[in-house]
């Protein structure tokens, strides 16, 4: 996960300036935040491990620490891994969500059932104080034929936690916004894909059916931090 920049112009104190996960790792805090706000002895709070695989950033492992201090970010565990043992490390961590900008990182841990989100660069400008997921219908209500039977387990495992920490608010103010897509089929399909998420737990926030129109423009009004959608479908 890119929280940092490794290029490109730097803080006077040879700081990392923030990456794409930046925004995406301050909503994450804000939603512990306000859950401990709301029960100073909850114990459903999100998790940050941050894993790297760039030689080059394991080489200045302190200037990544203190960059993490330096942006109030909270980050419970570092990883400093090679591209040959980083799935390792996944398992070993028991990570239930793998969020990454490297694609073949994702295919690799959704290979070996992880969880695993490909980051874009539109994440880099979502918002900061809210999390926002985007959860795709007609990913959702496919068919498990043929799926990788540990990938959705964890899908839904994760989609079970994720419903249960937005039924700790209520339905206005929440640090937590979810969403459904569903781009083919009509209002039949929309209500399909509705409650299945329903049957894991999760209730979204809002619905849109798009019939057969471009995601794109939805997609630029939600500003979703990531997308869980060929990680609920069958393979």
């Amino acid at each position: 996960m890119q929280c940092f920049e490794s290029g490109g112009a730097e803080d006077p104190d040879g700081l990392y300036a923030g990456g794409i996960a930046f925004p995406l790792l301050q909503a994450l805090q804000k939603v512990n935040e306000r859950l401990l706000k709301e029960n100073p002895a909850e114990s459903l709070l999100f998790d940050v491990i941050l894993i790297t695989t760039e030689s080059q950033q394991q080489q200045q492992n302190s200037r990544i620490t203190e960059s993490i201090r330096h942006h109030g970010l909270k980050v419970s565990r570092f990883c400093f891994s090679n591209e040959e043992d980083f799935i390792e490390n996944l398992l070993n961590n028991n990570v239930h969500l793998f969020l990454t900008t490297n694609r073949n990182e994702a295919l690799q841990g959704s290979q070996k059932g992880v969880l695993s989100v490909l980051l874009d660069e539109h994440t880099a400008s979502c918002p900061t104080e809210q999390l926002r997921v985007l959860f795709c219908g007609d990913a959702v209500v496919q068919s498990e034929a043929g799926s990788a039977l540990a990938s959705k387990q964890a899908a839904q495992s994760f989609s079970t936690q994720l419903g249960k920490m937005r039924g700790r608010f209520g339905p206005f103010d929440s640090p937590i916004s979810i969403a459904l897509v569903t781009s083919r089929g009509g209002r039949e399909s929309c209500g399909d894909a509705l409650r299945t998420l329903r049957s894991l737990g999760v209730n979204a926030d809002e619905a849109y059916c798009l019939a057969g129109a471009p995601r794109g423009p939805i997609k630029r009004l939600l500003q979703p931090h990531f997308l869980l959608s060929e990680c609920l479908s069958s393979n």
